[in-house]
């Protein structure tokens, strides 16, 4: 069972014996430079969502090893009683950047830097990329699906098929940020003010005598808020029937108006236009129709452009679990290290070409153009570079170089935001509702050919001029 908000154990065996060695060759404090960062866009998509930067902080802020700790690595019998000791006195004292959640962001641009002593960004990377990984690929499945639902309400409902309760919790919370109005988990509005919702499972109408004496007796509970479950036996002959009697005889009377019925089963489009024929025959043009049972963007897309009538959506596993694409490929890195207080790049060679790092120190800026406020493209520069915006700006697609555009009339906005300093938080976190809104804002700013969810339009992610001869000479210099 893990200890209650100490995670500092939960990284993978290597990054210990690694610190060990860094610590018995006297590096374990050289200064050094890690981005997180990923190579490719789930379900071959546009775009991610960046989502886990408040836990990054909260695991961050209660780094430490106490004595069971320390007695467990000392029985594997590895390591040096002055690096447990290390371990027993440690105090976190890097520097972390890290992108706004709720960003758009694009594969090979750090999304996290982490500065600092080489033990301390080292034993950190495996919890920095499970916490950026899981609940980046939720955010970016779930903005798929609210867009495909067309403004419609998407609710998430996959709690119980989620890896794991964290999985549930954190699951949420990113869906959240990426769109959802709510959650079907009660712990993610306990924790985190995600409007908890749901009503009825089929376990309730089949309590009952009748399916009738069911919806009566939900009806009488929740009058001003009644939606029924109506495809427990049939649908059309019984569910909406008994549906519509009950809404006759017990809300209207009593004042209030039906919220809704929802269907788990059946074809989705047939049975929503049925049904919205009927309510609105007997008046209730104003009762919702939910869906739910296995969705995900293609079929919410399929049913809707087929004519269904839906008002709201419960998605659950394919959202949950990212099921088209389970795996959020992010990569933790070393591009630099300081000696004598510069800053010395470092790269990472490979024969696959996608596997070659961008070193040094960087910072991303995201160019927009101020007449249509759209995003232009990504620029990865130095640290300490500066996009004047005033001026005209050339950007060039860095592997084929000749394919250049120049810039004019745009705006210059860095993204990396710097949320640790010598160890200590500096930055404030925004409220969850904060986030989610500034999500939905800067989606807004991507353009729909980037959007599409079948081969999108590339959006680039290029390098400065000066970054791009860093690499270069890097590359040169190792080919020798």
């Amino acid at each position: 069972m893990l200890k209650e908000n100490n995670y500092s154990m939960l990284a993978d065996f290597y990054e210990f014996t690694m610190a060990n060695g860094y610590f018995l060759n006297n590096t374990g404090e050289k200064i050094c430079y890690f981005d997180l960062y990923f190579r490719s866009v789930p379900d071959d998509g546009g775009f991610a969502i960046m989502a886990g930067t408040e836990q990054v902080v909260e695991y961050l802020r209660n780094l430490r090893f106490d004595e069971e700790d320390i007695a467990y690595l000392r029985s594997k019998k590895l390591f040096d009683e002055k690096f447990l000791d290390y371990l027993k006195n440690f105090e976190f004292s890097c520097d972390v950047w890290a992108m706004p959640e709720g960003t758009p962001v694009f594969p090979n641009e750090p999304l996290v830097i982490v500065r600092g002593p080489a033990i301390q960004a080292q034993l950190v990377e495996t919890m920095l990329l499970l916490l950026v990984n899981h609940q980046t690929l939720i955010a970016t499945k779930t903005n798929r699906i609210v867009r495909a639902a067309g403004g419609r309400a998407v609710m998430e409902f996959g709690s119980r098929r989620a890896h794991g309760a964290s999985s549930a919790i954190l699951g949420a919370r990113a869906a959240y940020i990426a769109g959802c109005v709510g959650t079907a988990n009660t712990l993610s509005d306990e924790m985190y003010g995600i409007p908890a919702l749901g009503t009825m499972a089929h376990s309730w109408v089949q309590m009952f005598p009748s399916e009738y004496d069911a919806f009566k007796a939900y009806a009488e509970a929740y009058p001003d808020s009644c939606t029924l479950l109506i495809d427990t036996y049939n649908v059309l002959k019984s569910g909406l029937p008994n549906a519509i009697r009950v809404f006759k005889e017990c809300i209207l009377p009593k004042g209030f108006r039906p919220k809704g019925v929802r269907i788990d089963s059946g074809d989705i489009t047939y049975l929503t236009k049925k049904i919205r024929k009927e309510l609105d025959k007997e008046g209730f043009e104003d009762c919702g129709i939910v869906v739910s049972n296995s969705l995900d963007e293609y079929i919410i897309r399929d049913t809707l452009s087929h004519g269904a009538q839906i008002n709201s959506f419960g998605v659950g596993e394919r959202l949950i679990t990212a099921r088209s694409w389970p795996v959020f490929g992010g990569v933790y890195k070393l591009v630099g290290v300081e000696e004598k207080g510069e800053i010395i790049p470092k790269i990472k060679i490979s024969e696959n070409a996608a596997k070659i790092t961008t070193p040094d120190f960087k910072q991303v800026y995201r160019l927009y153009d101020k007449d249509s406020g759209k995003a232009i493209a990504d620029v990865m520069t130095l640290h300490d570079e500066e996009i004047d915006d005033t001026q005209p700006y050339e950007i060039f697609d860095p592997i084929h170089t000749w394919k250049r555009k120049t810039v004019t009339n745009f705006k210059a906005r860095k993204l990396l935001v710097k949320v640790f300093e010598n160890g200590k938080q500096i930055a404030e976190l925004p409220q969850l509702s904060e986030i989610r809104d500034y999500c939905k804002e800067q989606v807004e700013t991507i353009w729909d050919e980037v959007k599409r969810f079948e081969n999108p339009h590339t959006y680039y992610v290029d390098l400065s001029p000066k970054l791009w001869r860093v690499k270069h000479s890097l590359l040169e210099q190792y080919s020798k």
